[in-house]
């Protein structure tokens, strides 16, 4: 009996070792998350929603309100910094990960709890929410195993599957997020139901697409001019491969086949045809005479006239008609400026200097108005035009809070891409030049900073922890002749990839 009891308690001993390490701490953390959705799976009342909506008319309560700010701030803004804190390796990315995950858990049970305004339960947002939640856990499960740094046997195999699921997943979780966000919004209006989807699908897709694109010029404009040069394509390569892809699909889908033509589906089908036409132009255009890649007008043009034809696009309320026409004039004004840019600030260069490290002012001005092009044409459904004018907005109030959603993800935006920037590029690591204004013998000058740059977009993961051994022995000994060479850097990112371009 004696024995029974010494056996129990030394296994009693072991379970609370086992459950205070770190990394068990992080699976029961999971494993409990996990059984949130399972848990909180109840049915809300649907008693006060009207036949035919999918809301009740009821006030959205405090409890709905701290939900939205939570989710938002979870999902839209600690998530992407921990994001960009793992391409880093940075040891701020795990803890920030874990936090938020815990934020966010809180969120979702706050979403079912709430009263004032009830929902249809079988809503999108509902729906979506488990895949993003299991995407979130999947996540954290992947990390926690990368950062057990299991290599021998079956390990040595499966990780690098791990990695590769963990990268991608990484990867794809701000675009689901973002997605979840709208759906959040659509589902807390009741909008766009019935005849209204195919509207809510053209604006929330295409204005997602614009600010996408911002995004990406903003990426390439900062930090991505060297990868782009190592690619011998020009950037409008890529911009026209992609209109006229779009272009294919919107000629074929702006119009329900078999019914009649109206005007609005000639405008959308005709735009889809000159998309596609000119994409392909633009696609030749893209290489010179000598195979080498040449800068050309064509993206900026096919903005130009889209934008001229959305501002003469029929609405039938005078709010709804003026909010069209200020996205048209946005988009003309993005596609003029493009061009200008192309053509006369940067004289068909890819960038202002030859290492690319350097901006012009004037470049910034067409990838912001991308941004405000997004959020104007996202906010211009049939049903959020009724329900502004209903609430006595005018369009230029309307327009003004528009374009300040645009320019604080113009900022947020930058200071991500800064963020990575200031860490992976440190000032503290600039060529020295010697007395003589030579560049000092080892040093590493712009041009290599912007390659180092350039690969971290291209070859890390954006959330991985991948970190073995060989690779810390090279960094370890990259940064040691960093210091000699051009003083102390960067502890998270010295060297990390100066051993693959050296």
């Amino acid at each position: 009996m004696l024995q029974h009891h010494s056996v129990a308690l030394a296994d009693s001993r072991k379970m609370a070792s086992m459950i205070s390490s770190p990394m068990s701490r992080t699976a029961l953390l999971v494993l409990a998350a996990a059984l949130v959705p399972t848990a909180l799976g109840h049915d809300h009342g649907t008693d006060h929603i009207e036949e035919g909506e999918t809301v009740s008319k009821d006030p959205i309560d405090t409890i709905l309100w701290i939900h939205i700010f939570i989710q938002m701030l979870a999902f839209g803004v600690l998530f992407p910094i921990g994001m960009v804190l793992g391409i880093l390796k940075n040891r701020w990315h795990v803890p920030l990960q874990v936090f938020t995950t815990i934020v966010s858990i809180l969120g979702y049970f706050l979403g079912h709890m709430h009263k004032g305004r009830q929902f249809n339960p079988h809503n999108v947002h509902s729906k979506f929410a488990n895949t993003v939640y299991f995407m979130m856990f999947g996540q954290v499960a992947l990390g926690a195993y990368l950062k057990l740094h299991l290599e021998k046997g079956i390990h040595g195999r499966v990780r690098p599957v791990i990695r590769l699921l963990h990268s991608i997943n990484g990867k794809a979780f701000p675009i689901v997020s973002w997605t979840q966000m709208l759906f959040g919004g659509i589902t807390a209006l009741g909008f766009c139901q019935g005849d209204h989807l195919g509207q809510c699908l053209a604006h929330f897709i295409m204005g997602s697409a614009f600010i996408a694109y911002g995004i990406l010029l903003t990426i390439l404009l900062l930090v991505g001019q060297l990868w782009l040069r190592r690619t011998r394509r020009s950037q409008e390569f890529f911009d026209s491969a992609v209109i006229a892809a779009w272009g294919c699909v919107n000629t074929f889908t702006e119009h329900r086949w078999g019914t009649a033509w109206v005007r609005n589906d000639w405008q959308h089908t005709t735009m889809g045809v000159i998309w596609w036409a000119a994409g392909l132009a633009g696609v030749w255009l893209s290489r010179g005479r000598d195979g080498t890649p040449k800068r050309n007008f064509i993206p900026g043009f096919v903005l130009l006239m889209t934008g001229w034809a959305m501002s003469a696009h029929p609405q039938e309320l005078m709010i709804s008609a003026m909010t069209h026409k200020m996205f048209g004039y946005t988009l003309m004004a993005a596609g003029v400026t493009r061009i200008i840019e192309i053509s006369f600030i940067l004289n068909d260069k890819n960038s202002v200097t030859e290492h690319g490290y350097d901006t012009h002012s004037f470049q910034y001005i067409p990838v912001f108005l991308l941004y405000a092009s997004g959020y104007l044409f996202m906010g211009a459904t049939e049903e959020q035009m009724a329900l502004v004018a209903s609430v006595g907005i005018d369009h230029v109030a309307y327009i003004l809070i528009l374009y300040s959603l645009a320019f604080l993800t113009f900022l947020f935006v930058n200071l991500l891409v800064y963020l990575y920037d200031r860490n992976a590029n440190s000032p503290t690591k600039a060529a020295p030049v010697s007395a003589t204004g030579r560049v000092a013998f080892g040093s590493r000058g712009p041009e290599n900073t912007q390659l180092r740059d350039a690969e971290e977009f291209e070859l890390d993961g954006l959330m991985s922890e991948d970190d073995d051994e060989e690779s810390a022995t090279r960094r370890k000994l990259l940064k040691e002749d960093d210091d000699v060479d051009a003083g102390l850097g960067s502890p998270n990112t010295v060297g990390r990839n100066s051993d693959r371009v050296a």
